[in-house]
């Protein structure tokens, strides 16, 4: 007989052993980590440990991953403060750049904006892209993770490029696509295809949002700087 007919004639007869009690004390199972036997109680309470472990395990996991996000959590409100405090793009720029650094411990990251009425296009982050890298960004429903980029992409990093292994590109847009914010790292599990992209998500958009409001700014700076016909002939 096999031992999944055994199985199956027992799940059938739940009786059977209240009918041969006398079985519970005479059943010997290996012991699961070493080689002696043990009775069929001692099995029991060993595969109840183990589930035991394993539950606990899985605890700790899922609280580990909830104050990991917390500490994240923490670190979006922070840059959602000083993005929203921030009074001119430098303050905005200065703020993400430390921000970027300094709590989420990322050393290299570019991010490139195109298709904005800023008066100040003087900053490198207004450098001349291609019309590939816009397509790239405007094709990113949600930002992508891994370690394959265009050359043009990982170029933007210089001298750094050759050494770095993992990328991640986060699409900027407003009411439209207006930029991309790529972070790399040397090591190639730091941005890896199935990571979790929901707190990158939140920051594209908080850095759009904010993006938006500075150039709303700017161009009502731009606008209130020239005088109206009448104003010209008072």
């Amino acid at each position: 007989m096999k031992p999944e007919n055994v199985a199956q004639y027992l799940v059938s007869h739940p009786d059977f052993f209240n009918e041969h009690i006398d079985l519970l004390s005479d059943l010997h199972i290996p012991h699961p980590h070493d080689n002696r036997v043990i009775s069929l109680h001692e099995r029991q309470a060993i595969a109840l440990r183990d589930k035991n472990k394993i539950l606990q395990d899985k605890l700790f996991e899922l609280i580990s991953f909830g104050e990991e996000n917390d500490a994240i959590s923490e670190k979006m409100h922070r840059l959602t403060i000083t993005l929203l405090t921030a009074s001119n793009f430098d303050e905005f720029l200065s703020g993400l750049d430390f921000s970027l650094r300094e709590d989420f411990s990322i050393p290299y990251f570019v991010m490139r904006l195109w298709d904005l009425n800023c008066k100040n296009m003087d900053y490198v982050e207004f450098s001349p892209t291609s019309e590939d890298i816009h397509a790239i960004a405007a094709s990113l429903a949600h930002p992508y993770c891994g370690s394959h980029v265009a050359d043009e992409i990982s170029g933007l990093f210089t001298q750094e490029a050759e050494h770095l292994q993992s990328f991640a590109m986060v699409p900027l847009s407003t009411t439209r696509s207006i930029g991309l914010l790529v972070f790399a790292s040397p090591e190639a599990n730091r941005f890896y295809a199935d990571m979790g992209t929901l707190h990158l998500k939140r920051l594209g958009d908080l850095i759009g949002a904010s993006i938006a409001r500075h150039e709303l700014i700017a161009d009502t700076n731009h606008t209130s700087g020239h005088n109206t016909p009448d104003e010209q002939q008072l």
